[in-house]
């Protein structure tokens, strides 16, 4: 039989080809190596971020050991889940990701509920990762110009709403980097990904070597505190409300380590997607829960006092940089926070990265409302559209912020972590359900150790879930004396809101002409539009 010879001037590769039996051309620019695909899903996790800005949730929530062995607990886990989605993920190295995952496993209604919970989760992580930024931003920019007091008194501004400016600039930020080359961007978050590992190393060794005085090893791995108002202020590990209250402290971990599916969402700019958007989610996942768990340690030996941390807290006040001012002064928290200050905005530019992968691919089958639009690929092979989107939708995302930031900010790492986990597990247990007859090609697999891997990842996320809904402070239940809104969970309103609108579109509407993924054409029509796309934006699908 002879071969059909390609296109005139026009090469077809590995991965092209594997995308053409996927069912799409090759439209975004293939630029990334096996060691950028894991920078990216490392930079989102980015335990420079997540695990800092959101230290006071678990310090509240049960103390040291919430931070110390919760962090292992929740890395434990999500190790496994990103195990059980590596293998998915070799198997459909697509930027649709999960919602092409699930569409291809079970239907199109499941692709449905993926996609939208994902890309919920997505929008909800970019938010939070982009406010938890601005309130560090915001204490290093009142130690070297009093940024709160000068919006105060040219503006108006409140502190919070000082924040929320903050938050949009640094958004603001993000899309002008993001609508560059994906080179640029591929570029900045290898360098991001070495910034982190040396900033843990650096920040590590310092808090080693200044502070005069260090907490003993059995506060750090002992020590409990409950300040949620659950059980009173138990402590005691004979109670169960103790354990409910460690259990909603697992929260800074969980949202910590999420993003990871930034590396499937990429893999239509990644060479050798199959192998490399595998290994590059599960090892950061992997990498990011031993640097992270050194960084929690140096933190907690830091502390000062726990009634002064606790009171801190309580005035909603971020309580790391008081732990590094109060351990080794201003001069070398100024220092910390602008390592941290950089890591979380190399962060929040992945995330828009990545959320905006997915917001195309999504629209390219025709989910999302306005698909025309958020499908559009620019000149550079950027979809810029889906770039302003998601920093659009992030920033209403973070609103009620304004009014109070941690229950606003507590209530976005909820909403990630809930859309996220959903989302990644879904595809999990429509690949369990399979069972041994999945025989889809991959270059990464689990073996038959799928079956218990897929187990136990449906189980933590159902755990979690349950865990999440809950307000965090007893205040904010409505049976409770007094009850007080501010400090309501209303995470359980998002998702009920969330349900109703996608839940009620597809019953009345979408289950008629949403078919999942949709081919763009034959192999010889993608062929074609590949090289029209190569012609008319001067650029290659690969660049090496």
């Amino acid at each position: 039989m002879t071969q059909r010879p390609e296109p005139s001037g026009y090469y077809t590769s590995d991965d092209e080809k594997t995308l053409h039996k996927l069912g799409y051309a090759q439209e975004l620019f293939r630029a990334m190596g096996g060691f950028r695909n894991f920078a990216i899903s490392f930079t989102i996790i980015s335990i420079l971020a997540g695990c800092l800005t959101s230290y006071t949730i678990a310090f509240e929530h049960g103390g040291p050991i919430a931070v110390t062995w919760g962090w292992l607990l929740v890395g434990l886990f999500s190790t496994i889940i990103a195990l059980a989605m590596a293998e998915i993920a070799s198997a459909y190295p697509t930027a649709g990701g999960l919602y092409y995952w699930a569409s291809r496993l079970g239907s199109p209604g499941w692709g449905w509920a993926t996609g939208w919970f994902n890309l919920i989760g997505q929008i909800a992580v970019t938010a939070a990762i982009g406010y938890g930024l601005a309130v560090f931003g915001q204490v290093l920019f009142d130690y070297w110009f009093t940024y709160s007091a000068h919006m105060d008194d040219w503006f108006g501004a409140s502190f919070n709403t000082s924040t929320y400016i903050l938050y949009a600039l640094f958004l603001s930020a993000a899309v002008l980097i993001n609508i560059f080359n994906i080179r640029i961007t591929s570029g900045l978050n290898m360098f991001s990904a070495w910034w982190h590992m040396v900033g843990v190393a650096v920040v590590v060794g310092v808090l080693i070597i200044v502070p005069d005085r260090h907490q003993s090893l059995s506060y750090v791995f002992t020590e409990t505190v409950n300040n949620s108002g659950y059980g009173g202020s138990t402590t005691s590990f004979s109670n169960p409300a103790f354990w409910f209250v460690f259990g909603l402290g697992l929260l800074m971990a969980q949202y910590t380590i999420t993003g990871f599916d930034a590396s499937a969402h990429t893999a239509e700019e990644t060479n050798k997607a199959s192998r490399m958007a595998a290994t590059g989610m599960w090892t950061s996942v992997f990498v990011s829960v031993v640097f992270g768990w050194i960084l929690l340690l140096a933190v907690t030996f830091a502390i000062p006092s726990t009634q002064a941390t606790l009171d801190t807290a309580n005035a909603l006040l971020p309580i790391v940089p008081f732990i590094w001012v109060e351990s080794m002064g201003q001069n070398w928290a100024e220092f910390l926070l602008f390592i941290c200050v950089v890591a979380q905005f190399f962060c929040v530019t992945a995330s828009t990265t990545s959320a905006s992968r997915m917001m195309f691919a999504f629209s390219r089958d025709g989910a999302v409302p306005g698909h025309q639009l958020w499908r559009r690929v620019a000149r550079n092979r950027v979809p810029r559209w889906s770039v302003l989107g998601i920093a659009f939708f992030a920033a209403i995302l973070m609103i009620p912020a304004v009014w109070n930031y941690f229950i606003g900010y507590a209530v976005g790492t909820a909403i990630a972590v809930i859309g996220l986990y959903i989302a990644f597990i879904l595809p999990v247990y429509l690949r369990l359900r399979k069972g041994d007859s999945w025989d889809e090609p991959r270059a990464w697999s689990l073996g038959r150790h799928y079956k218990w891997i897929g187990v136990v990842s449906i189980l933590w996320v159902a755990l979690v879930t349950i865990l999440f809904i809950f307000p965090l402070y007893k205040v904010g239940l409505p049976w409770n004396d007094p009850f007080d809104w501010q400090f309501t969970n209303y995470t359980v309103l998002w998702f009920a809101g969330i349900g109703l609108i996608f839940g009620g579109w597809w019953a009345l509407s979408a289950k008629r002409w949403f078919k999942g993924p949709v081919r763009m054409g034959t192999e010889e029509e993608l062929e074609r539009y590949e090289e029209e796309l190569t012609a008319r934006t001067g650029m290659p699908a690969a660049g090496g």
